[in-house]
């Protein structure tokens, strides 16, 4: 009798051969039938419903890499041994290395098909089209990774990820195969990254796709806030009567002139860079606070610059949180620092929840010393008003983590996210990568150098990266430099032509000549959304 007796399933199949059986209960536990696989892997019962991993079109290729193992099975582990309870490799990946001790990362492309997982989300349409070629995608839709399968636990070695899953070291020491990780946004406060180069996974993100999206979003937060769209909205869908002046001014009451308000900015990273520029036309006098900064941005732009956060919240009419999440600034916004801003004023944060605690903003709301907050973050999501503690807070907007969403932002995150994930597979971790958050962990903690290539896949024979250590040097080590030979290269044999010094153009009549900010190409601490 089939596993699934008594249920109604569907069954779904996208990708090499693995099949999903899916109750169509829609119970959130239970959700999967034991044994509903084609390949042999037995589908766990996990906690939340449509808990599966699924994989794109079964082929006639895919059929026999099903029947006999795919090639990148075949090269990830030696045949995997019989038995139902059979699954994943993870005791095979490790076999012959000291226990910890991973694969070393590869130069060049992986074995043919690598395992790609989406962990936190359901589509990979976008990311299919870029990745089917030298990968197989998969996706799991966990909020945790004890609902990730244990196929892409054991497996995977890239993973995608939204900002609704929390990968901490114990997290990511369950993945045995893993080598780099890929947030589809620029906040990166959800995983360790430290941990993560520690374990020799490269973690990117995606800083600029939703630049304008965020910035858009806190410029209707600070409109609604000063005009108070939102409660004039709300009287009206509740009935009240508004008519005469006396009835405006009632209903409106809090309502106030934009032009010549100061508004403070903690943070100047590019989503904040375009807040200012928003603001400033509509008649907001902006002035900023961010110690990373280089000197010199500030004229560029026609803002004034802050040394210090107590200026700033002394000075400002509405501060807006445009600074990224760490271990520095949890509850940079308190009971103390809500005492050192100005009688009523407004607060908006669209950058990360742990930013403001919430418990005192509550209470400042109440007692009047904020005159209105709105806030796209929040210290627990989702969010509900109906727990917490702004859930009797007055004048206050909450809305879903939502300000980075487009249609088009979202489009350019996943389809840059997918070629990151495709720069890995086919090229160097972490050379090839175009946003590596945490290169100087994967650099400084090198798990490679003890570790003989022949016992990780002695069938290779040498297709993967030597990691530093692992080639064999002659005695004594590298012999010093010789003049004319630059070391670990080839002698110059070839003359470069004399430097020629061209004099600096004169600048015009009362320009500002900046100097534009060393690293300027690097990622500024604050673009995370």
């Amino acid at each position: 009798m089939h596993p699934c007796r008594g249920l109604c399933v569907r069954v779904s199949v996208i990708a090499h051969g693995l099949v999903g059986c899916q109750s169509r209960s829609g119970r959130r536990s239970g959700g999967f039938s034991r044994g509903c696989s084609s390949s042999g892997l037995r589908l766990v019962d996990l906690p939340r419903a449509n808990r599966t991993i699924r994989h794109a079109a079964v082929t006639p290729q895919s059929r026999e890499e099903e029947a006999g193992g795919s090639p990148w099975q075949s090269m990830c582990s030696a045949k995997r041994p019989a038995g139902k309870h059979a699954m994943g490799s993870s005791h095979l990946l490790n076999k012959g290395m000291p226990l910890g001790i991973r694969p070393p990362i590869m130069n060049g492309p992986m074995h043919p098909r690598p395992l790609v997982a989406l962990l936190d989300g359901r589509d990979c349409t976008v990311e299919m089209p870029i990745l089917k070629d030298v990968a197989t995608v998969a996706f799991c839709d966990a909020q945790s990774t004890q609902e990730i399968h244990e196929k892409v636990l054991n497996e995977a070695v890239g993973a995608l990820m939204y900002h609704t899953i929390t990968l901490m070291r114990e997290d990511l020491e369950k993945f045995k195969a893993l080598r780099i990780i890929v947030r589809i946004g620029s906040g990166y406060d959800n995983i360790d990254i430290k941990s993560a180069g520690e374990l020799g996974i490269a973690v990117c993100n995606m800083p600029a796709a939703s630049v304008e999206e965020t910035a858009d979003s806190t410029l209707c937060h600070i409109l609604t806030l000063y005009r108070r769209t939102t409660w004039l909205h709300q009287a009206l869908r509740e009935g009240t009567r508004v008519q005469s002046v006396e009835q405006i001014r009632e209903v409106a009451s809090g309502a106030a002139r934009i032009r010549g308000e100061t508004l403070g900015l903690i943070g100047l990273g590019r989503v904040g860079q375009a807040v200012a520029l928003r603001a400033k036309a509509f008649g907001f006098n902006v002035i900023f606070y961010d110690p990373y900064l280089a000197d010199g941005v500030e004229r560029s732009l026609g803002l004034q610059r802050v040394t210090t956060l107590q200026d700033l919240l002394f000075h400002s009419d509405c501060v807006s949180l445009h600074c990224s999440l760490n271990e520095h600034n949890h509850h940079l916004i308190n009971d103390f620092t809500i005492k050192q801003m100005r009688q009523g004023a407004f607060l908006v944060n669209t950058a990360r929840g742990g930013l403001v605690d919430e418990k005192a903003l509550a209470q400042a709301l109440k007692e009047g010393r904020i005159r209105g907050a709105a806030l796209d973050v929040h210290e627990t999501e989702p969010f509900s008003f109906s727990q917490g503690p702004l859930k009797d807070a007055p004048n206050l907007i909450c809305t879903p983590h939502a300000a980075w969403y487009s249609e088009q932002a979202s489009l350019e995150m996943r389809e840059e996210a997918a070629r990151e994930i495709r720069r890995a597979v086919t090229g160097r971790i972490p050379d090839s990568l175009k946003n590596c958050v945490n290169k100087e962990f994967l650099t400084q903690n090198n798990h490679w150098a003890g570790v003989d290539p022949a016992t990780v896949h002695p069938e290779l024979n040498g297709a993967y990266r030597y990691p530093p250590g692992v080639v064999s040097l002659p005695a004594g080590g590298l012999p010093p430099p010789v003049e004319g030979i630059v070391p670990s290269a080839v002698p110059i044999a070839h003359t470069l032509p004399p430097a020629v010094t061209h004099p600096p153009h004169a600048p015009s009549p009362g320009q500002n000549i900046v100097k534009p900010p060393e690293g300027d190409r690097e990622q500024h601490p604050n673009d995370q959304l």
